[in-house]
């Protein structure tokens, strides 16, 4: 378990938590610094604030992603899913949300927009070589087993 500072912004946010024993991901509620609900027309992207801003450690990096639930039940989703909250970044943590239905959306205060997972991230170090070693898939891709 890792301790991650976290500020909140706004006294109405909500902080990100868990909502099963075994959830992987914290949900991220909605927290517009006026209250208001934010409208998302379709095919429109909004960033919703949450109200909140944390300290990711470095060596880790805070994933956002999609609620299932939203883009199954009304077609909202992220459209830089996941998307990286960098451990140097010390802003207020926002969601682009994309409504790819046919009707508004509305974003009321508090509600559950999105998930993140703390996760670590190794640094790397190239290493350049002449010639890669073979496998038997080689270069193929992008659909090269089938659909």
């Amino acid at each position: 378990m890792i301790s991650v500072p976290i500020q909140r912004l706004r006294p109405d946010a909500r902080l990100p938590a868990y909502q099963t024993d075994h959830a992987a991901g914290m949900d991220l509620h909605a927290a517009p610094p006026d209250g208001e609900p934010i409208t998302i027309p379709p095919g429109v992207v909004r960033l919703i604030p949450c109200g909140f801003a944390l300290a990711v450690p470095e060596g880790y990096e805070a994933q956002v992603r999609p609620r299932s639930g939203l883009s199954t039940k009304h077609r909202v989703g992220m459209p830089n899913a996941p998307g990286t909250i960098d451990a140097d970044y010390r802003g207020e943590v926002m969601v682009p949300l994309i409504n790819h239905g046919d009707a508004e959306f509305v974003v009321t205060p508090g509600l559950r927009i999105a998930q993140m997972l703390v996760l670590p991230v190794p640094r790397v170090v190239w290493d350049e070589v002449d010639a890669l070693h073979e496998t038997a898939r080689g270069a193929g891709g992008f659909g090269h087993t089938g659909t």
